[in-house]
């Protein structure tokens, strides 16, 4: 596992698909949106990987966007009643973000693994290179 050559995986192909970013055959979540601590395929400790509030802003972006502009143009095109909208609405964004942020969460992390893969190496096998930057004091 450790000294296994993995070739470089698409990280938009790997994060849609749920997948490691390293071996793509492992799964990235063990729930819904939870990353995985380590990828049952190749051993890939993932507890560094974090996406942090990257996926969220995308999605709030986005679908706020897209619901927006859905709203507006049905009440337009079929002015339907309000009640329509307050029932219509919040379960389809709700869905919608859900699936939405687990994909763009894939995505990021795999990213994330593809340009920081020296620094998690270095990091797992405790080369502290976090150390070596700030300097003595941590500062």
């Amino acid at each position: 596992m450790g000294n296994a050559y993995y070739p470089p995986q698409s990280p938009i192909a790997t994060g849609l698909r749920g997948r490691c970013p390293r071996c793509a055959a492992g799964p990235l979540f063990s729930g819904l949106l939870s990353v995985a601590e380590r990828c049952r395929a190749c051993g890939l400790d993932l507890r560094n990987h974090d996406a942090g509030d990257g996926p969220a802003v995308f999605v709030i972006f986005f679908l706020g966007v897209a619901a927006v502009g859905l709203a507006f143009g049905i009440e337009i095109a079929f002015e339907p009643p309000l009640w329509l909208h307050a029932i219509v609405w919040p379960p389809a964004i709700l869905a919608l973000a859900v699936v939405l942020l687990r994909l763009f969460k894939g995505v990021l992390v795999a990213l994330q693994y593809r340009h920081r893969v020296a620094e998690m190496l270095a990091a797992d096998s405790g080369g502290g290179r976090d150390e070596e930057r700030r300097g003595p004091g941590g500062a």
